[in-house]
């Protein structure tokens, strides 16, 4: 996905899911109702601010400079009003709630992944030192079978 498309699914995420929520918000009978966009706002934000700071080469920073600060700051307005939405139909400090459980599971989906990656990589070494002893050992007995076997053709007076 090129830089631009990638910025405006981002800011069309934050505009479809601010738009399902603010029509949606006071008829749902529970927060469970609208999961499913606020999950798209954040996503939509995060691919926001991944286009603005991610990965450029300094030729693509200058050039579309204005559009990602001014999606950006539309995100986090947009961010500002669900938190204001959320919170006056659900309680005070459902909004808080909501970012702190995403984020703990963002944490524990990383470590996970991490955990993963360690054991993976113990896997392949312990891979790789058994190999090492059995090419070791395989040497080993070639050479002691090699020695034996001119030892025989020695002593039989062969050589």
């Amino acid at each position: 996905m090129d830089p631009i498309s990638a910025g405006l699914a981002g800011i069309a995420l934050v505009q479809k899911s601010v738009e399902f929520i603010k029509s949606n918000i006071n008829t749902v009978n529970d927060i469970r109702d609208i999961v499913g966009a606020i999950d798209s706002l954040f996503e939509g934000e995060k691919d926001i601010n991944k286009e603005r700071f991610g990965d450029k080469s300094l030729l693509g920073q200058t050039k579309d400079a204005a559009s990602s600060v001014i999606d950006a700051k539309l995100a986090r307005e947009a961010m500002d009003e669900m938190h204001a939405l959320v919170d006056n139909r659900f309680g005070f400090g459902t909004w808080a709630e909501i970012v702190a459980e995403r984020n703990r599971r963002i944490k524990e989906e990383k470590e996970a992944i991490a955990a993963e990656k360690k054991k993976a990589a113990q896997r392949k070494a312990q891979m790789q030192h058994n190999m090492m002893v059995f090419l070791t050992a395989s040497g080993g007995g070639l050479v002691l079978m090699i020695a034996i076997g001119f030892a025989v053709i020695y002593l039989t007076g062969g050589l």
